[in-house]
């Protein structure tokens, strides 16, 4: 079974309780840095916290597929993608669009992940780079990259 990288940000906390409570974390974290921070990016080569939201709309898009697609076949395999190159374009999309988008996708797959069976969980899914692992890990790894995430706007904000 393939290891999620994101579970060290999880520790002990359920990752039901950190994807319903992302879209909030990051609208009050946004508040809190303005639109002019919010550009800024904290060294050269980093995203600014409007890109990480970018990411983060682009990411739960493609959660939303693979979550899907898992349920729906057995043994998917997960199409990977090219982040950079997904960036790229993030100069043609403002804050409060990535945070709409975000969170009413976010929303979304709470309520497919609220849904879910113990049967559905195990059901297993294979990621190209990573190995096979299952629908559990899958949104575990929703989770723990929110917090990933999180962290890195929370640096940008000065709460971390």
């Amino acid at each position: 079974m393939a290891t999620n990288p994101y579970a060290q940000y999880l520790g002990d906390v359920p990752p039901w309780e950190v994807i319903e409570e992302t879209a909030g974390r990051l609208k009050f974290l946004l508040e809190r840095l303005g639109d002019e921070r919010a550009e800024e990016q904290p060294a050269a080569g980093k995203w600014s916290a409007r890109q990480i939201v970018c990411h983060l709309a682009d990411c739960e898009i493609v959660f939303a597929y693979r979550l899907r697609q898992a349920l729906a076949q057995d043994h998917h395999v997960i199409q990977p993608f090219d982040q950079e190159r997904w960036a790229a374009c993030y100069d043609a999309f403002d804050t409060p669009t990535a945070l709409a988008v975000f969170g009413a996708v976010r929303g979304w797959n709470v309520r497919l992940v609220s849904c879910m069976s113990p049967h559905d969980l195990i059901k297993k899914l294979t990621h190209p780079e990573r190995g096979e692992m299952n629908v559990a890990v899958l949104v575990e790894t929703m989770a723990g990259h929110d917090l990933n995430h999180l962290a890195q706007i929370e640096a940008i904000a000065g709460i971390a």
